[in-house]
């Protein structure tokens, strides 16, 4: 299969395009810990811009190479500019990452090899799905070092219950994989040597449907979440008059009725 290598030079950020319009975007600071400093987050923000100027592209994964997927911050870069207005820039950037991977219209698949911490277990809580090693660790624990995480709490208490949420982010202790994703964290766990085919499997089954469905289904998802439900109600009935209209879906609904294989467009 065609990979198209669109890593930007000296970034530490690796990003993939394959033929089936499958971008993976690898965290490639290991040294580091993929902490999100200002360079880390920079080259985030341009690999999710480009997915979203992708006409074709179809599921993103968000991987990390070395022990760790991602530690937070780079509480070192943080200390050397201890000024109010810096900090409310960084978190800014860090706030625009994260609503980018919601906003893109494609599926966003975070593939866990290790511990993710801080700003790292937000970016896997911020992810659409989330596949992990068993020997992974989660944790929001900006806490002992008397730094409430904050932004991190805002998708992990979309994630799973907001008293499982609040012991992780007052306590700073970590969880296993497995606890992981028995409070819904992440959907499946697997050992290392099986990481790679089951990210694999579920991007097979993504790309099995179309586009445009997965496309109106992931907008209305986060939106209606925020909504009372008479307002998520209306809105997910226009979503699905207007899914209904489509093409894609007049096609799946006539190879239904004809029961035969659809036909998407490609």
């Amino acid at each position: 299969m065609t990979t198209t290598d669109l890593t930007l030079p000296n970034s530490p950020l690796l990003h993939t395009r394959d033929a089936r319009g499958i971008h993976t975007l690898t965290l490639n600071a290991p040294a580091s810990f993929n902490v999100l400093g200002e360079a880390m987050l920079a080259a985030l923000q341009t690999a999710l811009d480009t997915v979203r100027a992708d006409e074709r592209a179809r599921a993103v994964v968000l991987a990390a190479n070395g022990k760790a997927f991602c530690a937070g911050h780079n509480l070192k870069e943080m200390k050397a500019t201890p000024e109010l207005a810096y900090y409310q820039q960084l978190f800014a950037r860090c706030t625009k990452v994260m609503l980018s991977i919601l906003q893109l219209p494609v599926p966003v698949i975070a593939q866990v090899q290790g511990l993710a911490t801080a700003a790292g277990c937000q970016l896997v809580a911020q992810c659409d799905l989330a596949v992990t090693v068993d020997t992974a660790r989660f944790g929001v624990n900006g806490i002992d070092a008397g730094l409430f995480c904050a932004t991190p709490s805002v998708p992990l208490v979309r994630n799973m219950p907001h008293k499982l949420a609040m012991e992780m982010l007052v306590t700073g202790e970590f969880i296993s994989a497995e606890e992981a994703r028995a409070r819904g964290l992440v959907n499946r766990v697997v050992s290392a040597d099986m990481l790679a085919a089951e990210v694999e499997r579920l991007l097979v089954a993504l790309l099995a449907k179309p586009r445009e469905a997965l496309t109106f289904g992931k907008q209305l998802f986060y939106k209606q979440r925020e909504m009372g439900i008479e307002a998520a109600y209306q809105l997910a009935g226009q979503t699905m008059a207007c899914n209904m209209a489509h093409p894609v879906a007049q096609e799946g609904v006539q190879a239904f009725i004809d029961k035969r294989t659809p036909q998407w467009p490609v």
